[in-house]
């Protein structure tokens, strides 16, 4: 996995955030389930920068390494 800089991939994953709630918005109005929705999708979303493997791959396939370990 590419390291790169952490301040960029945080820009990156903020801009995807984005597509779902737009600048300014008021996390008053958005509710937990939302929240949860927009949460899962990004988790699921495929990533260039993990080899085309979505976060949550990436984190099951470490735990699981972890516990076999």
């Amino acid at each position: 996995m590419t390291e790169g800089n952490p301040y960029l991939h945080n820009e990156n994953t903020n801009g995807l955030i984005r597509e779902y709630i737009p600048k300014k918005s008021s996390f008053e109005n958005i509710s937990q389930t939302e929240i949860t929705i927009i949460q899962n999708r990004l988790n699921d979303r495929h990533r260039k920068i993990l080899n085309f493997h979505s976060p949550k791959e990436i984190f099951l396939k470490e735990v699981s390494r972890k516990m076999v370990a």
